[in-house]
């Protein structure tokens, strides 16, 4: 059915060729097996764009193709790559490799592909199956079982092989943060409001002639308030820092006002970086503005630095701060109390979340992590997906002392 549509649009276009329609369509199917949504509209004006532009010039057809299948600017970029895999001359590359041969030309390293390059190559790779009938499918696919979701739930980021990895990030990116919503001091108009709006009521009685119909109300907005993530993303955490970040990017595209800092011997602001929506283009976006991932671990001057430079502007109106890191200072303690002490009472609710509390026999003996308990509101592993569950449920409810009692008496 889609293939004799798209033909019908070829020849209302003008192209009696079918072969490059079909081009198109499977150039649009790569596109989506990438990522991009790319759907059977799209492909139909593609065909009619490139119908009234010179197909012998290359970048014309790129220009039509783009502006009818780009419908966001971070997928531009992935577009671009794609285009070039596909539509590439195939006696291209033996003829620049002879041509090398012949000057003598030694050979360059290639060049750093962008973003979403490796999403195109594996969707350019492995093509999608075609469906079987109905009669023939007697396998039964059993990857992701039940008892494979539970142990994926469980398992420690860190014993994770890179397809575990990858099955967990999915699982991750499907999370939403709940926060309850905090009243603010801006108003809106609600009928049923507790509290008289005498200017509205006067405008609305001079539209009537001077006459009161009606009393017009309002009520207090209730918003949910800011959170700021402190992730330390030293040599002891980079592992779990690492798909920690799928879930801030999924959590800062979700809600709005939400901050993230990285910190390891300085602290570094990722926030506009995760708002690109590609999650590949945004990690290689963060990946330039942060120069010490892996390093050391200086908390008390991270700590210090945010709040001095950022407190300020981000924590207000009942802001919850999620402090990630294992506790283990370079500098020990130095330092380290008075920042906590400042930060915590800048902030409605401070959550530390810490991946050593996967062993069941943690106590808190290091100076950073004894210096750093007094002042957290509550003290949470995170080192598995279940933890990350037990996290945002956490969120919807009060925070409970007793837990924070504790560990307040074991240190």
């Amino acid at each position: 059915m889609q293939g004799s549509v798209t033909k019908g649009v070829v020849a209302e276009a003008g192209v009696s060729d079918g072969l490059l329609a079909t081009n198109i369509m499977h150039f649009a199917r790569l596109l989506r097996r990438a990522g991009l949504p790319v759907g059977p509209a799209d492909m139909l004006a593609a065909v009619q764009a490139v119908s009234l532009v010179d197909i012998g010039d290359k970048t014309q057809v790129r220009t039509a193709l783009r502006a009818t299948m780009v419908h966001r600017h971070e997928h531009a970029e992935l577009f671009d790559y794609g285009f070039a895999l596909f539509w590439r001359d195939p006696e291209a590359a033996r003829h620049a490799a002879a041509m090398a041969a012949i000057d003598g030309a030694k050979e360059q390293p290639p060049e750093k592909a962008p973003p979403g390059a490796r999403r195109i190559a594996e969707a350019f790779k492995t093509p999608k199956e075609p469906r079987r009938p109905e009669e023939d499918r007697e396998e039964i696919d059993a990857t992701m079982t039940v008892s494979d979701r539970e142990r994926l739930q469980t398992m420690d980021f860190e014993a994770m092989s890179a397809s575990e990895i990858g099955q967990a990030k999915a699982e991750i990116r499907k999370l939403s943060l709940p926060l309850d919503a905090k009243r603010t001091r801006r108003r809106r108009p609600d009928p049923r409001g507790p509290k008289i709006d005498l200017r509205a009521t006067l405008r609305a009685s001079l539209r009537a002639g001077g006459e009161l119909f009606d009393i017009a109300r309002t009520s207090r907005v209730t918003r949910p308030p800011p959170l700021v993530v402190l992730c330390d993303i030293s040599g002891s955490m980079s592992r779990y820092a690492q798909i920690l970040l799928h879930f801030l990017h999924a959590v800062a595209n979700d809600r709005d006002r939400v901050h993230t800092f990285l910190f390891g011997t300085r602290l570094s602001n990722i926030t506009r970086q995760l708002r690109a929506r590609d999650p590949e283009v945004a990690f290689q976006m963060v990946s330039h503005v942060v120069p010490d991932w892996s390093g050391g671990t200086r908390i008390g001057e991270a700590l210090e630095e945010f709040n001095r430079d950022w407190s300020r502007r981000v924590l207000g109106q009942g802001a919850v701060v999620l402090l990630v890191t294992d506790g283990l200072d370079r500098d020990g303690a130095a330092g380290l109390s008075e920042n906590m002490e400042r930060l915590h009472k800048s902030c409605a609710r401070l959550i530390w979340l810490n991946p050593l509390l996967r062993w069941d026999g943690f106590a808190p003996k290091s100076q950073g992590i004894r210096a750093m308990l007094p002042h957290v509101d509550e003290f949470r592993p995170v080192h598995s997906l279940a933890s990350l569950r037990s996290l945002i449920e956490s969120l919807s409810r009060p925070a409970s002392a007793r837990d924070m009692d504790r560990w307040r008496n074991a240190a």
